[in-house]
């Protein structure tokens, strides 16, 4: 690891939440792991040192843009996503490297072109705006191709951070679903990628898979005007990530297994099968790249029978980076325990972080299944689960949940969960519905 001031190096803590205590023959525990990085310099957009290599910087960028013949419909549309690339690229740090990919039912380099990346400077910056110039609308989809292409890219390139921007406003339609998930499957690991989807007439599931195989971030711009304001904040996030390939670490003592993992903030992640082995009795669940945030975990841990008043390490929880030696370099630990008691009071409380988390997944869950009934034409049952999604957004805080769901169900009692369907409700909401569904509020203080 190079050395360089502590004052450019992202300071990692883990703190974990929990009820330690279980009543005679318990033998689950839950943990809420907050991981937070701070003081990594990315304040003001500053170029900082990545914690990697010491190099300024030290991040690639990729942006894929969909140029289908239903961009040009309305014309507005492929005008907007050229503008907001545009945007996207003025918002590039010096020294940055980078590539324009238009999406079609093939991937064709748009800038610079020749198997390479551009290195971010005013030259190359505006160079890059006047090949976007000539971007027109032609073509079909076909995702897996972008996203290999972005890999090979990408890789051509010797830095930490590898990133994807992808924008698409209609569906994969010319590749297979086996064709697009090969391509994640090939490209997960190697760099992260936020999705965006424009209008309307995109699948919030292709667009939501994409982000969470490639760890980033998807989000719907029903108007193609905030295109711009959203790929410069996208490109502002990416500029401050520092830390690459951060592992969440988990180790067990014989006898106990994880039973599930999952990020719970700011959205929902099932991390569980994900894991990979490292080493005896511990396995790595991805994180992706760091700036300065915080994000939190639900780990399940189920340990072995064990008498009162006994007391055990249930897990060790770990923030691992990769080295170039190929050893690494841990970055924060926190402890999960459990304590075996027949003081019920102790055993049966349940720990506020816990239950607010418990909470949130549910209700990213309903939201899902109502929609999902809601489509199949099953209203008893759309009713229901988004009855019960209005309950859990009103009891936990989740205003912005709670907006919008109620454009999609007239809500008589936000308290009981008692809500009508609403006869006719626009796309758009439908779809920022189930876009944001995984997003989640932290526990009220």
């Amino acid at each position: 690891m190079a050395n360089f001031s502590k004052s450019n190096v992202p300071q990692f803590s883990v703190d974990v939440y929990q009820n330690e205590f279980l009543p005679e023959g318990g033998r689950e525990v839950n943990a809420i792991v907050t991981v937070t990085s701070t003081g990594g310099g990315t304040v003001g957009g500053t170029a900082v040192r990545s914690y990697s290599t010491g190099s300024t910087p030290d991040a690639a960028v990729a942006i894929m843009v969909d140029c289908s013949g239903s961009m040009d419909y309305p014309p507005t549309k492929m005008r907007n996503a050229r503008d907001a690339t545009a945007a996207a690229v003025d918002t590039l740090r010096d020294g940055v490297h980078f590539a324009i990919i238009g999406g079609t039912h093939v991937a064709k380099e748009v800038y610079p072109g020749g198997g390479r990346l551009a290195v971010a400077d005013a030259g190359t910056r505006e160079e890059a705006k006047q090949a976007l110039r000539r971007l027109s609308a032609g073509g079909g989809t076909a995702i897996g191709t972008w996203l290999k292409l972005a890999d090979r890219l990408l890789a051509s390139s010797d830095v930490s951070i590898r990133h994807g921007i992808l924008l698409t406003d209609g569906r994969n339609e010319h590749e297979s679903p086996e064709d697009l998930q090969a391509a994640l499957d090939a490209c997960a690991g190697r760099f992260t990628c936020d999705a965006r989807g424009v209008g309307t007439d995109w699948e919030v599931k292709e667009v939501t898979g994409i982000a969470s195989a490639l760890l980033g971030s998807a989000d719907i711009v029903a108007d193609p005007s905030g295109l711009a304001a959203d790929f410069t904040q996208m490109m502002e996030t990416a500029m401050g990530k520092e830390v690459a390939d951060v592992a969440l670490r988990l180790w067990t003592p014989m006898g106990s297994e994880i039973k599930f993992v999952k990020q719970v903030a700011p959205t929902v992640e099932e991390l569980t099968g994900r894991r990979t082995e490292a080493g005896p009795r511990a396995g790595d669940y991805p994180t992706g790249s760091w700036g300065d945030e915080s994000r939190d975990y639900h780990v399940c841990v189920q340990v072995p029978n064990a008498d009162l008043g006994q007391e055990m390490l249930a897990a060790r929880v770990s923030l691992v980076v990769p080295q170039s030696d190929g050893t690494v370099e841990t970055l924060s630990q926190g402890l999960v325990r459990a304590v075996w008691t027949d003081d019920m009071a102790a055993s049966t409380s349940i720990n506020p972080q816990v239950a607010h988390y418990t909470g949130q997944a549910e209700l990213a869950q309903v939201i899902q299944q109502g929609l999902d009934a809601r489509k199949a034409g099953d209203m008893d049952g759309a009713t229901a689960k988004l009855g019960r999604a209005v309950q859990l957004a009103a009891a936990s805080g989740n205003e912005d949940t709670a907006k919008l769901l109620a454009k999609v169900v007239d809500v008589e009692d936000a308290a009981t969960g008692t809500v009508r369907l609403k006869a006719k409700v626009e796309d758009a909401d439908e779809m920022t519905l189930e876009t944001r569904s995984t997003k989640t509020v932290r526990v009220k203080k």
